[in-house]
């Protein structure tokens, strides 16, 4: 339920629960005309290309009767619907649920439960832009935003996504700087402590990581972290008496830490 603020709440498996701002229709047009605008400049680059390279090589044969042009033709029509939505599949699956022109915007797309897009959720809510984009610009994934409380278009709907306002990624240096990472580290007599981490799944760090950046947003962060760190816990099969005087809030710390080591080795 997205409250009058445009804020969607996301209970977690954990029970756990996270807000999110739901993007507007105004900041999802911006972010939708600078992709536009790439994907054209992309498009007669490599047309342009592609024709100077044909006429090249089939100087002698091609003329504006030939079946030649006629195959250049359905290429550059191939290319330009596989331009349209191959893009976005493309940047969404690198950079995490961003185009250029949502990062650019600060907007990410996620699933309606809070955890990252796969590349199944990311074809179908392109492949639906066809219809989004008729009769016009967007045309009725407009009137879909507007008609949805949640502003998604027919896409969403079909992949069960939503886009929301992007929150600042947490960095090893940004954990550093705040009071419990400080405390975490003058205190790394856990750091003999084994914790079996590749047991977890993308969305148990992404959880983790969600509680550190908003921990002192919540009004019993204290509480959330012991429900958090218990459930992590148990993923990894580690018994709670193994982590002797460890906090949850460093346990939760560590184990982001461990996982980002994890990820440059």
């Amino acid at each position: 339920m997205v409250s009058p603020e445009g804020y969607l709440s996301i209970d977690t498996p954990e029970n756990v629960v996270f807000d999110y701002e739901v993007a507007g229709i105004g900041s999802r047009f911006l972010a939708a005309l600078v992709d536009t605008v790439l994907i054209i400049v992309l498009q007669v680059i490599v047309n342009l290309t592609l024709l100077l390279l044909a006429s090249a090589l089939f100087a002698n044969v091609l003329d504006w009767e030939s079946s030649l042009l006629m195959w250049l033709l359905a290429v550059f029509g191939l290319m330009g619907f596989a331009f349209l939505w191959g893009y976005y599949v493309f940047f969404e699956m690198i950079w995490n649920g961003q185009s250029p022109g949502k990062r650019w915007a600060g907007l990410r797309v996620i699933r309606t439960d809070g955890t990252p897009i796969a590349f199944s959720e990311s074809l179908i809510r392109n492949l639906v832009r066809l219809v989004d984009f008729l009769p016009a610009y967007y045309g009725i994934g407009v009137v879909t935003m507007f008609i949805n409380e949640q502003t998604r278009r027919l896409g969403d709907l079909a992949a069960g996504t939503l886009v929301v306002r992007d929150r600042a990624t947490v960095t090893l240096e940004s954990l550093a700087s705040s009071p419990t990472s400080s405390a975490s580290i003058r205190t790394i007599p856990y750091a003999d402590i084994h914790l079996p981490i590749e047991r977890l799944t993308s969305q148990d760090i992404q959880m983790a990581e969600e509680f550190l950046r908003r921990q002192y947003q919540l009004a019993s962060h204290s509480a959330v972290a012991s429900r958090i760190a218990k459930a992590l816990l148990e993923r990894m099969g580690v018994p709670a008496s193994q982590m002797g005087t460890m906090s949850a809030q460093d346990l939760i710390l560590k184990i982001v830490q461990a996982s980002r080591s994890r990820e440059t080795e």
